[in-house]
């Protein structure tokens, strides 16, 4: 077992292409990714990212792949127009090229979870595939116990849970400490008999201060999260120059935020 997990790539091809070639220097392909969501919302290169991800072992469904192929329910304006340009790419019409069909398809047909190896993969979290955030916040309690959520969290997997979409990578423990990449030096060695929440952090969308794309390797034993360097401002100027995206989106991009 060796396993690239990635997450959030956010129609972000700069990032994506960096993280790929990092990847490959790690002795592994396409077939050993996996991919636990949001290869749409707020980035440039939707088809782009959605025709890669058709290549990896695994991909599944995040709440803005939902979104585009549905409706953004609950989502704030700046994600919304995003989600409407990129359903205004993706979806096909009686016109359209096979491959865009295709790319469609596959959207549509991403699965919410997936369980290999004792490992549970999902987007969000286990009580909600694609929109429950498990945030650090979420660990904290004022009384100093587990808070419930983190409890009935915990009750639904076996081993390690791995998940994406809050953008800001970490482990939790069931004793609800959240430890951040920083604070284990990169890497994290797992033990066999406890379990963990891992977040993955976001390829195209890094919200923890480090602009730098994310993602994890796991060899069954250890987790070895990855910093990739990329051009954000190369994103950047693609983003403003389509007016159906915010500049916003771009500008976050600089400061991982």
């Amino acid at each position: 077992m060796k396993w690239a997990i990635i997450s959030d790539l956010h129609a972000n091809m700069e990032a994506l292409e960096h993280v790929l070639k990092d990847i490959r220097n790690e002795g592994l392909t396409k077939q050993d990714i996996i991919c636990l969501g949001d290869l749409v919302g707020y980035g440039p290169n939707p088809a782009e990212c959605v025709e890669i991800a058709k290549e990896f072992r695994l991909c599944l469904k995040g709440n803005h792949d939902e979104a585009v192929v549905n409706e953004a329910l609950g989502f704030n304006p700046l994600a919304r127009e995003a989600v409407d340009w990129h359903r205004s790419q993706l979806k096909p019409y009686w016109l359209s090229s096979k491959a865009k069909k295709i790319r469609w398809d596959f959207l549509k047909g991403l699965p919410a979870t997936k369980t290999e190896e004792r490992c549970y993969f999902v987007h969000g979290s286990p009580r909600d595939p694609t929109m429950e955030y498990i945030l650090r916040a979420d660990c904290e309690d004022l009384l100093g116990e587990v808070p419930s959520k983190i409890k009935d969290i915990f009750s639904r997997f076996e081993w390690l849970c791995f998940v994406g979409h809050t953008h800001d990578p970490g482990v939790i423990t069931e004793n609800s400490k959240f430890v951040s990449p920083r604070d284990l030096n990169g890497s994290f060695e797992v033990p066999p008999d406890k379990k963990l929440i891992v977040n993955v952090g976001s390829v195209g969308q890094p919200r923890d201060g480090d602009n730098r794309a994310c993602y994890v390797i796991f060899d069954g034993k250890k987790l070895d999260f990855r910093r990739v360097e990329y051009d954000p401002q190369a994103t950047r100027q693609k983003i403003l120059g389509i007016p159906e995206l915010d500049p916003r989106i771009g500008e976050r991009l600089l400061y991982g935020r």
